[in-house]
């Protein structure tokens, strides 16, 4: 297996972690099976990047077509973490809807981490694009 992946016409190949952090453009995800395929995906190459000691802060961010970001990651108890940039309050709604928590009084969500698949497909038609982060320092008041 070749060390180099496909890159775009101006940069020729790239190696496979700048390829697997590089922003994805979204596809559409139309079913349970499909979203338990891309998560079972993502943390495959996660596991990959991180290796045996990982550090805090790693998972995925979804770049929004309105506008935004939404960075994802799981605990070490299993509830998600998701950190919603200011330009993406727009999604707070849905949010609320597809994981029946209330909106958290500053940027950082607490969800039960039964609810990701509903989450994901609930954000599905909101996303531009995706990316896996290595860090992201999560900006929680104490």
């Amino acid at each position: 297996m070749s060390s180099e992946f496909p890159g775009d016409e101006t940069a020729g190949t790239v190696s496979k972690t700048e390829y697997l952090l590089r922003e994805h453009a979204w596809v559409s995800l139309e079913n349970v099976n499909d979203v338990e395929a891309w998560l079972d995906l993502h943390d495959r190459e996660l596991q990959q990047l991180v290796g045996k000691n990982p550090q805090a802060g790693y998972g995925v961010c979804f770049h929004l077509l309105h506008g935004g970001e939404i960075y994802l990651h799981t605990n070490s108890d299993g509830d998600i973490l998701l950190d919603v940039t200011p330009e993406a309050d727009w999604v707070q709604p849905v949010l609320t809807a597809v994981t029946r928590v209330a909106r958290p009084r500053g940027q950082i969500w607490l969800v039960p981490g039964e609810v990701l698949v509903q989450l994901i497909l609930g954000l599905n038609s909101l996303i531009a694009g995706s990316r896996l982060v290595l860090q992201h320092a999560y900006r929680i008041q104490k």
